[in-house]
């Protein structure tokens, strides 16, 4: 079990400036998002001196230190506004971030952490591609050694990654690639720091999705990009699908956190606007069936709460680090997608309206379902990992 670097009391602090921050800065502020498809630079800035760019980076490298009980909270905390706003330095702290923190040589570390923590780096986790989404094992992205010098020899990358968060700001990019076909030894993958700048790094048009204004993702090609050997991820070939797979578990809690967020504020609007709408001159949320639709998000909302918090401390005492993630992420990115067709329904044609802030959540959450790991995926993860588990007794 690890030990928080940052104290409770010291955590309720940042706490409350973040929970301030996202309530009186950013949400009166989420329709300029969507309209500019673009986190305002203020808010940027400020997202910066707060620390949020690295609160999951430690100490001794800038960032804050947060664990993942703490992170969860943090999370949702982010989720009640924009998923933008968290999208802009979740990579940071997250999925890539995480990668270096637990994989990096000491060298890796010093040279890029300390940045990534600031928000001078913006990193960006560079795993998904066409024919290898939530099973990085269809990887095809290659890595060569160069041969020379023979001591030290570069790397030469080739490949394509697709709907990759932050790739058109990055600065780093954190990529998988193969070695090697799987064998006895591993599955062959490695990762790679990559600069932006790195000559044959290609990043594509800004993709034009669904909800999520503000969050940029785009497809990267990488053409015969040659990198040095200390740009191996630990310096060994054998590490890429083990960071992969430990930095998205971990990611998946994060996410599971941020949807619960997300559900929080769809049922807050729901409640409003139940206790002031009038049908035939009498509030909504006074018609039973209405009260059933918000209990119903209620109850969603409590239990993953409930569920997230126990899998963070699962996760910090090593009890579990594969089902709950999984079951979490599950749970929660399925119910927050429930409370918030639910609000639309509550909301009624006012509810289907761009400018109404259950619109936006009705769409950005459905993402949720979808990136560090499918649905269908969490359910072979937990499922598989059950029966595995038990024919070893």
């Amino acid at each position: 079990m690890t030990t928080a670097e940052v104290s409770d009391e010291d955590f309720q602090e940042i706490l409350a400036q973040t929970r301030h921050f996202v309530r009186t800065a950013v949400v009166p502020r989420e329709q300029e998002i969507l309209a500019d498809d673009r986190v305002p630079d203020d808010l940027r800035e400020q997202a910066k001196k707060m620390g949020l760019f690295g609160y999951a980076i430690p100490q001794e490298w800038g960032g804050l230190g947060l664990d993942l009980a703490q992170d969860v909270e943090l999370a949702m905390e982010l989720g009640y506004t924009s998923l933008a706003l968290r999208s802009m330095f979740g990579t940071n702290n997250g999925i890539a971030g995480q990668v270096l923190v637990g994989y990096g040589t000491d060298e890796q570390k010093s040279t890029w952490l300390e940045g990534i923590a600031s928000g001078d780096v913006v990193a960006s986790f560079a795993l998904t591609e066409p024919g290898a989404g939530s099973n990085p094992s269809g990887l095809r992205t290659k890595a060569v050694r160069d041969g020379s010098p023979v001591d030290a020899p570069d790397w030469i990358i080739n490949g394509q990654k697709q709907y990759i968060t932050n790739a058109p700001t990055a600065d780093l990019f954190v990529v998988f690639a193969r070695t090697r076909p799987a064998d006895a030894k591993g599955a062959g993958i490695a990762v790679f720091l990559v600069p932006a700048g790195t000559p044959g790094v290609e990043v594509g048009a800004k993709d034009k999705k669904m909800g999520q204004e503000g969050a940029w993702t785009a497809d990267v090609h990488f053409s015969d990009v040659r990198v040095p050997a200390g740009a191996l991820v630990g310096g060994s070939e054998d590490i890429g699908y083990r960071a992969a797979m430990t930095s998205l578990a971990r990611g998946r809690v994060h996410i599971a956190a941020l949807a619960v967020g997300t559900a929080q504020r769809a049922l807050d609007e729901s409640v409003s606007y139940a206790a002031t709408a009038t049908q035939g001159g009498t509030a909504i949320g006074e018609f039973q069936l209405v009260q059933a639709m918000i209990a119903d998000q209620q109850t969603g909302v409590l239990a993953g709460r409930a569920l997230v918090r126990d899998t963070a401390r699962k996760w910090i005492t090593d009890e579990d680090r594969r089902i709950a993630p999984s079951a979490a992420k599950l749970f929660c990115t399925e119910m927050v997608g429930r409370v918030a067709d639910l609000a639309v329904q509550i909301h009624g044609g006012a509810g289907y309206m761009r400018e109404v802030p259950v619109e936006r959540i009705y769409r950005d959450v459905r993402l949720l379902r979808l990136y560090e790991g499918t649905s269908e995926i969490q359910r072979l993860i937990i499922g598989g990992g059950l029966v595995k588990a038990a024919q070893k007794r």
